[in-house]
C-alpha cells in the first residue's frame, strides 16, 4: 500500500467517489489504516491506489465525481460518514481571516454593545421629567432603572449557550431588532408600569451585546492577539456610556425634549444598527460554518453522509434549550476559574469561602459602578449646585478613564507577551492586581472630597480613577475567561454576567436611602471599606490560576486539545 505526499492535505470524500485507478479493499485487521495525503482514513474502509491525478492542485482541492473544489477536508468515519473539517490556512476558517476583516467584525459587534451601554445612565438622567410626566415616585423610577440589569443578567443564561449551537449572527440580529422596539415602547409609554416592562425586555435583548462579543472575539482572534480587541470592546462600552449620559443630560434640560426623546434617539440609533447589520454582519462560529459547508456538499452531491463532527450525537432541541439555560449556571457553580471553587489542596471550607469572595468581587464592582453613576447627579447638584446639563458633563470622567485604561492595556499586552509562556492566561492579570489596590483608593477620594469647601475637580478625579478601574476590570474578566474557555467563552461570561448584573440590579434599590440617611460621604466610605476587603481576590487568581484550571473539567479538556498538537509535533521530530 502506498501513500501520496503533498505539502497540504487533500481528502477523498468516499471510496465510491475515488478515481478509476483507486480500488477499495477490506481491512486486514482492526488497526489497518490508510493515509491519503496526510489525512487519516478510518480503518473500516482502507484505500489503496497507484497514483492520484491532479496532485499539484491547491490545498483546498477535494477529489469528487465532479472534481469540485471546497476549502474544507472530508474524512471517512467508521460509520460511513464524511466529516467536514477546515484545512490548515483555510480562508473560510474565522481564525484565518485577514486582519482587516477581523477588525471590521470586531468593530461591528462592539458597536452593538456601544449603542446599548448608555441605556442605564441615560435613563437616570431623565428621572426628573419622567416622574413629573407619569406622576410616579422616585423609587418606582429606580425600580425601572434596575430592571434593565435584571433582564441583562438572566437572559444570557438562555442565549449564550444557544449561540454556540445556532450561531452568533441570528441572535445579534434578533436582539438588535427587538431592542429597538423596546425603546419605542418606552418612549410611547403613559405609565411607569409599561416602562418597567420595556426596561426588563430591553435589558434582555441588549444582554447579547455584552455576552456574545467575548465569544465572537475568541472565534476570530488567537489568544495572544485578543488584548487590543477586548480593550476596544471595553472602551466602546465605557465611552458610549459617558457620551450617552452627557447627551441625555442636555436633552433633559430642554423642556421640549426630556425623557421621551432620550428613548426615541436610542430607538433610532439601534434601529439603524439593525439595518446595517443585516448587510455587514457575518457568522464567526466555526462549527456553524462547517455545518453549512456540509449541507452544501449534501445538496450538490446528493449524498447525505457529509456532516460535522458531533452531528450524530447532537442533542434534541429541547435538550439544547435545557443546556443553554443550565450551562452558564453550571459554570458559576462548578468551574473553578469562574467561581474559584478550589485552590490547590485548600480545605473545602476555605474553597467555599474563596468562591463566595470571588463572586462578591464581581457583584460588588458592578453594583458600585451603577451606584456611582446614579449618584453623580445628586452629588454635584446638592454639593456644588450643578444643573442637570452640568452634572452630565462630569461623565467626561468615564471617557477619560476609558482612554487611560486603553493606554494601560498596551502595557498589559507587553507583559502578557513576555510572561505568557511562564504563567499562561494568568499573565492577563497583572493590571487587575493594580486595580484591586486603586479601587478602594478612588472610592475614598470621591467620598471624602465631595464637600462644598473642596474644589469640585477632586471628586471628579476620584470618579476618573474609579472609571479606569471599572474599565480594566470589565476588560480583564472578558479576556481572561475568553482565553480559558475559548469556544465556550459565552457560557462562562454569562455565568459571570449573572453575578455582575445582580449587583447592578440590587445596589441602586437601597443606595438612595443609604445616601439620604448616611450622606454621600459615609455611604461611599462603606463601599470603600468593602473594596479593601476584596483586594486579595485578583491576587489569588493570579497566583493559583493554573491549579484552578487543572481542576476545571472544561479547561482541562481544552488544555489537552491544545497540548496534543505540540506533543505530536515533538514526536514527529524525534
Amino acid at each position: 500500500m502506498t501513500s501520496a505526499v503533498h505539502s497540504s492535505p487533500i481528502s477523498v470524500m468516499g471510496t465510491d467517489n475515488a478515481p478509476e485507478k483507486m480500488t477499495s479493499m477490506r481491512p486486514m485487521g482492526p488497526s489497518t489504516t490508510a493515509t491519503l495525503l496526510n489525512v487519516p482514513i478510518s480503518p473500516v474502509k482502507t484505500l489503496s491506489f497507484e497514483s492520484l491525478p491532479d496532485a499539484h492542485k491547491s490545498a483546498s482541492t477535494i477529489v469528487s465525481p465532479t472534481d469540485s473544489f471546497f476549502a474544507a477536508s472530508t474524512i471517512v468515519s467508521p460509520t460511513d460518514s464524511f466529516y467536514v473539517e477546515f484545512q490548515c490556512a483555510d480562508p473560510r476558517n474565522p481564525v484565518n481571516y485577514s486582519r482587516l476583516r477581523k477588525w471590521c467584525i470586531t468593530l461591528v459587534v462592539c458597536a452593538f454593545n456601544g449603542i446599548t451601554s448608555p441605556a442605564t445612565p441615560s435613563f437616570a438622567m431623565g428621572y426628573g421629567s419622567m416622574m413629573q410626566d407619569l406622576n410616579c415616585t422616585r423609587f418606582q423610577a429606580t425600580v425601572a432603572y434596575c430592571l434593565y440589569s435584571l433582564g441583562f443578567g438572566i437572559v444570557p443564561l438562555f442565549t449564550s449557550s444557544l449561540s454556540e449551537e445556532v450561531g452568533r449572527r441570528p441572535i445579534y440580529l434578533v436582539s438588535a431588532f427587538f431592542g429597538a422596539m423596546c425603546n419605542v415602547l418606552a418612549a410611547l409609554s403613559n405609565n411607569i408600569q409599561t416602562i418597567m416592562v420595556a426596561r426588563v425586555l430591553g435589558g434582555a435583548f441588549a444582554s447579547t451585546g455584552a455576552i456574545l462579543v467575548g465569544g465572537t472575539i475568541a472565534d476570530i482572534w488567537e489568544p495572544q492577539e485578543r488584548g487590543l480587541p477586548m480593550a476596544v470592546f471595553s472602551m466602546v462600552s465605557m465611552v458610549t456610556t459617558g457620551l450617552g449620559s452627557i447627551i441625555s443630560a442636555w436633552l433633559e434640560l430642554d423642556p421640549h425634549l426630556q425623557w421621551r426623546w432620550i428613548q426615541r434617539i436610542q430607538a433610532i440609533v439601534q434601529g439603524t444598527y439593525f439595518l446595517l447589520s443585516l448587510l455587514i454582519m457575518e457568522e464567526t462560529r466555526s462549527h456553524i460554518i462547517l455545518r453549512r459547508i456540509a449541507k452544501k456538499l449534501c445538496k450538490e452531491t446528493g449524498d447525505d453522509r457529509y456532516r460535522v463532527r458531533g452531528e450524530e450525537t447532537r442533542p434534541k432541541l429541547s435538550t439544547m434549550i435545557k443546556i443553554s439555560c443550565t450551562r452558564p449556571i453550571m459554570f458559576v457553580l462548578t468551574e473553578p476559574i469562574v467561581t474559584s471553587i478550589c485552590v490547590g489542596s485548600l480545605s473545602r471550607y476555605v474553597s467555599v469561602l474563596l468562591k463566595f469572595f470571588q463572586q462578591l468581587w464581581v457583584f460588588f464592582m458592578s453594583g458600585v459602578l451603577y451606584v456611582q453613576i446614579g449618584s453623580v447627579s445628586g452629588v454635584f447638584k446638592h454639593t456644588y449646585h450643578f444643573n442637570v446639563g452640568q452634572s452630565g458633563l462630569v461623565f467626561i470622567t468615564v471617557i477619560v478613564g476609558s482612554i487611560v485604561g486603553l493606554c494601560a492595556n498596551f502595557y498589559q499586552d507587553a507583559l502578557y507577551r513576555k510572561y505568557v509562556s511562564q504563567r499562561g492566561p494568568e499573565a492577563r492579570l497583572y493590571i487587575a492586581c493594580l486595580v484591586a489596590l486603586l479601587l478602594p483608593t478612588s472610592i475614598f477620594i470621591y467620598a471624602w472630597t465631595a464637600d462644598p469647601n473642596i474644589f469640585w475637580m477632586w471628586p471628579a478625579v476620584g470618579l476618573l480613577i474609579f472609571m479606569f478601574c471599572s474599565f480594566v476590570s470589565y476588560q480583564v474578566v472578558f479576556i481572561y475567561l475568553a482565553d480559558c474557555y475559548g469556544p465556550m467563552a459565552s457560557s462562562a461570561l454569562a455565568g459571570q454576567g449573572l453575578a455582575r448584573n445582580l449587583g447592578s440590579f440590587g445596589f441602586p434599590l437601597f443606595s438612595h436611602t443609604m445616601f439620604k440617611k448616611l450622606t454621600y460621604k459615609w455611604a461611599n466610605t462603606i463601599f470603600g471599606g468593602v473594596a479593601v476587603i476584596l483586594i486579595p481576590v485578583p491576587f489569588i487568581l493570579f497566583l493559583y490560576g493554573p491549579s484552578l484550571r487543572k481542576h476545571s473539567t472544561v479547561c482541562s479538556q481544552l488544555m489537552q486539545v491544545e497540548e496534543k498538537p505540540a506533543i505530536e509535533s515533538q514526536d514527529g521530530e524525534i
